[in-house]
């Protein structure tokens, strides 16, 4: 693995949030420089209101509100950066993770919790426009790949990249981490992606752990010389500097767009929590490396640096109160969602009246009947 001090890594903030550009990085300070204000002030507000988020829905978990819950914890710069880096017209693939990605292109954030709650088998519908172009989340890991390829594959066949107008011609980013990074379906989309110059970014975020193995276990080399070995410009950054990020997913997202064909783009981050909250990380790290990472964090990063530029005490306390307002907002309205009817799991095997199904539910109809108190 790149040391995180190699000049090779693109690096626009220290961890302690002064600007330390490393000399990989020099090509992408005009795109920094041109973020105003507001913009800079966005990236900070979106890290802490999905952390909050992200709190509560582990919380939720905890409490047997939600099956399942996969944090997102410490890798909200990555995240952050190369979703708002993507025009209204690209089309995002997310893992099970892009929590932040998928609220910034609009998608409601309930809609997460309904799919790990079990009430819905997609979370959201990714042709409704308010949902920005984005796709399900995918569990199988590496499968988004395959399908952003394809997409992106279309796109080329369409004519919808490389026209040269830019406000027009669409890209495709798709998510996934070091684990899935191994899986082959990830080779095969990087294989097609290659040959037919998709306008497409593979978006990596090394969190170092694929659940309880290192990075180092899975790969002798830094991950992003994969797509190198598929002849895809291929970039490693900071993944806990939300400006490197947004700026180098810029730059892939423009040239891929214009028809330059795939970049991929490995962002080096942590995981701060569990892989998901079946998980339990203390059997296999150490609390010296949790402490270390958790010293480039990102939002405490940003932070700093907003401060030095001058940024308000009244900004930061409003920016908590959004995120504890959305905390808020998701608890009570998980709350309220209630279970899926019985009825349910049997409606949905067919898409016509099937026998053994009705079978089944007259089966299971009279064996609830027939407990104290009766089916429920």
């Amino acid at each position: 693995m790149t040391p995180l001090d190699d000049p090779a890594l693109v690096r626009v903030l220290a961890a302690d949030g002064t600007l330390a550009p490393t000399p990989a990085a020099e090509r992408y300070l005009p795109l920094i420089d041109a973020l105003t204000d507001a913009e800079l002030e966005t990236f900070y507000r979106d890290m802490v209101s999905i952390r909050a988020f992200d709190v509560q829905a582990t919380n939720l978990q905890r409490q047997g509100q939600l099956a399942l819950w996969p944090p997102s914890f410490g890798q909200e710069a990555a995240q952050v950066g190369s979703a708002r880096a993507a025009r209204a017209q690209d089309h995002i693939f997310p893992s099970y993770r892009e929590h932040v990605v998928t609220r910034i292109r609009g998608v409601d954030p309930l809609d997460i919790i309904r799919l790990m709650r079990g009430l819905t088998h997609g979370g959201w519908d990714p042709s409704d426009p308010k949902n920005g172009n984005t796709h399900i989340y995918t569990l199988v890991l590496g499968a988004q790949t395959l399908h952003a390829t394809g997409l992106g594959m279309g796109l080329v066949f369409d004519g919808k990249c490389g026209t040269g107008d830019p406000e027009r011609d669409e890209a495709v980013i798709v998510y996934y981490g070091d684990g899935a990074s191994s899986q082959g379906d990830v080779h095969e989309a990087m294989v097609f992606a290659a040959s037919f110059q998709t306008p497409e970014v593979f978006f990596l975020q090394n969190n170092q752990w694929a659940i309880s193995v290192p990075v180092a276990t899975q790969s002798r080399s830094p991950l992003y010389k994969r797509g190198e070995g598929y002849g895809i410009p291929s970039v490693q950054v900071d993944g806990n500097d939300v400006l490197a990020s947004y700026a180098v997913s810029k730059t892939a997202l423009d040239e891929a767009r214009a028809g330059g064909g795939p970049r991929a783009i490995e962002a080096m981050t942590y995981r701060m929590g569990a892989h998901t909250t079946s998980d339990d990380p203390t059997k296999y790290r150490t609390s010296d490396e949790e402490q270390s990472w958790g010293r480039r964090d990102p939002i405490a990063r940003m932070r700093a640096f907003l401060e030095a530029r001058g940024a308000s005490q009244q900004f930061f306390d409003d920016a908590d109160a959004e995120g504890a307002a959305l905390a808020d907002d998701v608890r009570v309205r998980t709350n309220e969602l209630g279970t899926i009817p019985r009825a349910h799991m049997f409606e949905s095997v067919y898409s016509e009246a099937h026998a053994l199904i009705q079978e089944e539910q007259r089966w299971l109809d009279d064996y609830e009947a027939s407990m104290e108190g009766g089916a429920q």
